[in-house]
């Protein structure tokens, strides 16, 4: 009997436990952190070993083949010695795609992932199909694929769950954009980034087909490193050469599989940044054979992601947007570009890397104050302290949100878009976003 040994016990792990032993492994979980008590119950519901708070290194070294955490680098120590004699090491998602003949739409990106993810899932519930949700969003797929297997699947990969992907096929590869993110886990090396997310597109075929954004300058470098087996099928913001999916005198246009147009004012998604995923989305919805008017339908009443640009409420005539989700700095400026009103922003984090100057020019645009939100905020005092915008620095939300308040006048937004990671003062970037709603419907 083979034995895998699965490395983190979140949703994926978990998944990918029950999946494992389904199939007939020898199955150990090990989390160097403790282990949710919903996914302790999954996993003694199904007869599972696990351990939590450290790894015990003779239960894991012995494995045949290592299912990992995508949360987890490859600098830990117990990876480094596993790389060092040769364990093969997985990701969920590549093992869980043994194990289906599914049909796999796989949407990537440095920013846009989750609302483009969860666009394409609601046009395909809209229109009947048999679809789970998996990836970054969603339950687990190797779950869904052991207990409630669909025909379907809709999945968000960030570039670590790529980096442990080899044999996995997705049917619609759909690449965003590559911009600058998560550098401190690829050698603080931007082309070890960009070439991880290009690992979407491995192991297509003619029969299969890959959406990207036209005019991202990286993405076209990257292209001309890699033979291109599927249909290309690239979208722009603009109708120009090559391009099948684009915005043209105020239509929202789509020219493959089958000619689609509406209004673009009729999306339901707004700002530049939404017209990126809202053809996205549209052509791989067309792609798969939906219905032209469920299509546009479903482009019209979708509700928006959680975290994500989330309109929160107005206080003393002061409009509040949670844009948590914004842990990089290119989706901060796609955040300040769609402002309309004098902003104060919300920035701090866990760094990762970040080069700030390209939004200096937004900030001092749009933002008529700054309120640093972090354990440590001397990087951004370095960056935004001369630019001759009011500051305030925090180091809780509680204090956050009350500087907020004091500098925000009738007719301004606060924008809470953090540019970083959340894991500084928070559980993760949806604690951080709920604890800024709550506070600011308290004020």
């Amino acid at each position: 009997m083979k034995r895998i040994v699965i490395l983190g016990a979140g949703e994926s792990g978990a998944g990918a436990a029950v999946l494992a032993q389904k199939e007939g492994f020898d199955v150990f979980v090990s989390d160097m952190s403790l282990i949710k008590d919903k996914y302790k119950k999954l996993m003694d519901d199904h007869n599972i070993e696990w351990e939590e708070g450290h790894h015990t290194e003779e239960k894991i070294l012995n494995a045949d083949e290592i299912i990992k955490s995508p949360g987890i680098p490859k600098e830990a120590p117990i990876i480094q010695k596993l790389i060092k004699q040769g364990t093969h090491i997985i990701s969920e998602i590549e093992f869980a795609g043994r194990y289906t003949k599914s049909k796999m739409v796989c949407i990537t990106g440095s920013n846009g992932k989750t609302t483009t993810t969860s666009l394409i899932y609601h046009i395909f519930k809209e229109a009947g199909y048999d679809v789970g949700l998996a990836g970054n969003i969603g339950k687990s797929l190797a779950l869904q694929v052991a207990e409630e297997p669909h025909e379907y699947y809709i999945i968000e990969l960030s570039s670590f769950q790529l980096d442990n992907m080899y044999n996995f096929h997705a049917n619609i590869a759909i690449l965003l954009n590559i911009t600058p993110d998560h550098l401190d886990r690829y050698d603080n090396k931007f082309e070890n980034y960009a070439d991880a997310k290009m690992r979407i597109i491995q192991n297509q075929t003619q029969e299969d087909s890959f959406i990207y954004w036209n005019d991202d300058p990286v993405i076209k470098k990257e292209l001309e490193k890699f033979e291109i087996k599927s249909i290309a099928c690239p979208f722009s913001e603009i109708k120009e050469k090559g391009a099948i999916g684009y915005i043209e005198d105020g239509m929202y246009k789509l020219e493959y599989p089958v000619p689609f147009n509406m209004e673009q004012e009729e999306l339901s998604l707004t700002g530049k940044h939404n017209i990126y995923n809202s053809l996205a989305a549209g052509l791989a919805t067309n792609i798969a054979g939906i219905k032209k008017e469920i299509i546009k339908k479903s482009l019209g009443n979708f509700p928006g992601v959680e975290h994500r640009l989330e309109k929160v409420c107005d206080v003393a005539g002061v409009h509040y947007v949670n844009d948590s989700k914004a842990t990089n700095v290119d989706a901060c400026w796609y955040a300040l570009e769609s402002m309309k009103t004098p902003t104060i922003l919300i920035i701090g984090g866990k760094d990762k890397g970040n080069d700030y100057s390209q939004i200096f020019d937004l900030v001092k645009k749009k933002c008529k104050g700054i309120v640093y939100l972090g354990a440590d905020n001397k990087k951004l005092h370095d960056n935004f302290d001369n630019l001759g915008i009011p500051t305030r620095d925090t180091h809780s939300m509680a204090d956050c949100v009350k500087a907020c308040y004091e500098m925000a006048k009738p007719g301004d937004t606060v924008l809470l878009s953090p540019c970083c990671a959340s894991f500084d003062l928070f559980k993760n970037m949806e604690d951080r976003g709920e604890q800024f709603k709550s506070l600011v419907r308290s004020l």
